[in-house]
């Protein structure tokens, strides 16, 4: 199939053949990398629109294609949730492929950005769409390396960042391969299609439980998301939109589908533990980005956050409640990207990521502000915007499952209620977002501020364009066409038209705009304002993140952030302490002493002879 080849081989080879090419000519390089994503759109696009097949000759024809071994090994499964997640990948490699034409055009140290961001296409379509494990591992390895890569370690920290990000991406990956292995003994199969392992035996769970461990890993959920933040803060823009924000989710949360719908049937108390760690992974990311004041890290905060809300639709296990998780694990990579993009963009033009540093940017700026509010505004929960649409059908899922008898289902309630409660502290934090970069006075050295090129802004207008007509068009066009066939058939629980109500907002904004006009008919006094008897001077401004300092002084999360603050729930800094304490304890062993060394030699062997015999 000529379309499987350009998605996976094309911007593979591509990448393989940019690394000859030298980085004096990087545009160039650029521009190529926009062709080929551009291509792999094109036929990701055909093979979304072809009918589901499996693939098991002629991938690499006339090479391995008729080798009989390698054939059993390219094996892939062309089905509805492999393909749509297949041409959202090429989408998101397009859109920011034209992004970082301007994007990283001055940037000193994204040496091979462009042959990483390539191999990472084909690669992330080559595990969407393999249907034998040790062709899925193989890819989803890959995309490991790449992900390292695609952050500059142009100082400690964000060398530091890199390395936390690889380690902990390459520890999830070998217990993936131990549980790959078990499922070989459960199955004597590798071939993921074949497989409906049950967890009724304590074998099955722990099978599940390692993949379950390398889908939350690469997605970012808790508690082993730490790798995120930090990624999304000293990474450029461009790779946090690509991989954290877009592809390492839909990845993530492909893979927690395929385990928790097709590979395993889970039992009552699995479905638990899904809705703990999403539940958790809500709160404990949103109220984590509440305090932040590097615009970059809040925003990676909340992509664990989210993630949260896919495991939670995935862990109820009915129709709507993992059609809503999938709705939403496509609507995230939209307006998380998009978010991203826009902070790139005020970082290219300002130079600063901290939300005290700048403000007022909407005025120079305004098509990257319309952008970035329309994105918050999605990821908030606001109707009628995309984000709403699905956690509206989380939401439902959570009332609907409570009818059901279970563990997880007696406690429904809830679910729900750290479901709304974290939309409620999203929206709170992105008003910190917004205000704090674009609205309120525009500092003086930022008034000769522009806005960037069409190259940067074009994506993101294209992508907020999209996150409104997913939210306008949710329930006439959207879910029935694309959600549906990912999950099954539903019914509502609760009354949604998202076209009725779409238009009753934008009614209700003409009215309010008609009444404005109207006040401003008639002529008022004006005066200068003052505070206490004094007058305010021209430079007086608010800020936006005085407020909600105070967030963590209160007693019910002050102790929470201490503890954060020190990384106590960091699995990665905690893992590395063990180690090195263990290291520090063994080193004292070495002591240069001979009875010493020869004490140690006996006891080994003791401890080899006990285990044999017993």
């Amino acid at each position: 199939m000529i379309e499987l080849q350009y998605t996976i081989l094309l911007p593979i080879a591509a990448g393989i053949i940019l690394f000859i090419l030298p980085e004096k000519i990087r545009p160039i390089k650029g521009v190529i990398s926009v062709l080929v994503s551009a291509a792999v759109l094109y036929y990701s696009y055909r093979l979304f629109r072809g009918q589901p097949q499996f693939l098991s000759q002629g991938f690499i024809p006339g090479l391995l294609g008729h080798q009989e071994e390698m054939t059993k090994l390219l094996l892939f499964n062309i089905d509805t949730l492999g393909k749509t997640i297949a041409l959202f990948i090429g989408f998101f490699g397009f859109m920011i492929s034209l992004y970082s034409l301007s994007y990283i055009t001055k940037e000193k140290n994204a040496t091979n950005y462009y042959s990483y961001f390539l191999i990472t296409i084909g690669a992330s379509v080559g595990a969407v769409l393999s249907d034998h494990f040790l062709l899925f591992i193989t890819f989803w390895g890959v995309l490991g390396i790449t992900l390292y890569k695609l952050i500059k370690s142009y100082d400690e920290k964000s060398s530091a960042a890199a390395k936390k990000t690889f380690i902990l991406i390459g520890a999830s990956d070998s217990i993936m391969i131990f549980g790959i292995g078990l499922l070989w003994i459960l199955t004597d199969t590798l071939k993921i299609s074949e497989m409906a392992v049950s967890t009724k035996d304590t074998l099955g769970v722990i099978a599940f439980i390692t993949l379950l461990i390398g889908s939350l890993t690469k997605a970012g959920a808790f508690p082993v998301h730490t790798w995120i933040p930090d990624y999304a803060e000293k990474a450029p823009a461009s790779s946090s939109a690509f991989l954290p924000a877009s592809l390492d989710k839909l990845l993530g949360i492909y893979f927690l589908a395929r385990i928790s719908m097709n590979i395993f049937i889970l039992n009552p108390w699995l479905h638990l533990v899904l809705l703990i760690i999403g539940s958790v992974t809500i709160i404990t990311a949103v109220l984590m980005a509440l305090i932040q004041h590097n615009y970059k890290k809040l925003l990676g905060y909340h992509a664990v956050s989210q993630v949260g809300y896919m495991v939670t639709g995935l862990g109820l296990g009915t129709p709507i409640g993992i059609a809503g998780g999938l709705f939403h694990m496509i609507n995230h990579a939209l307006y998380k990207s998009g978010l991203f993009l826009t902070a790139g963009s005020v970082e290219k033009r300002t130079g600063k990521e901290d939300l005290e540093e700048v403000g007022g940017l909407s005025r120079v700026m305004p098509v990257t502000f319309i952008t970035a509010l329309i994105c918050a505004m999605s990821i908030s929960g606001v109707p009628p915007f995309n984000g709403f649409a699905s956690k509206w059908m989380i939401y439902q899922g959570i009332i609907e499952f409570g009818k059901l008898s279970g563990p997880a289902n007696r406690v429904w309630v809830i679910w729900l209620i750290l479901a709304v409660f974290g939309s409620a502290l999203t929206l709170a934090s992105f008003i910190k977002f917004i205000s704090g970069i674009y609205l309120g006075r525009l500092k003086s050295e930022l008034k000769k501020t522009g806005e960037v090129s069409i190259l940067m802004w074009l994506p993101e207008i294209i992508i907020a364009i999209i996150c409104l007509g997913f939210g306008i068009f949710a329930t006439k066009y959207v879910i029935p066409n694309l959600i549906v066939p990912l999950s099954g058939e539903f019914i509502y629980e609760g009354a949604w038209a998202s076209n009725t109500v779409t238009a009753l907002i934008i009614v209700s904004i003409i009215i309010g705009f008609i009444i404005y006009l109207l006040g401003r008919v008639k002529n008022f006094r004006t005066t200068e304002g003052f505070i206490g008897g004094e007058t305010i001077v021209e430079e007086t401004d608010f800020s936006s993140v005085e407020f909600y300092k105070t967030v963590s002084a209160f007693k019910i999360f002050s102790f929470f952030y201490k503890k954060a603050e020190k990384r106590c729930f960091d699995i990665y800094d905690n893992s590395k302490n063990i180690i090195l304490n263990l290291n520090a304890m063994l080193s004292k062993a070495h002591a240069g002493i001979l009875p010493l060394y020869a004490l140690w030699v006996v006891l080994g062997l003791i401890i080899i002879v006990i285990v044999l015999l017993f």
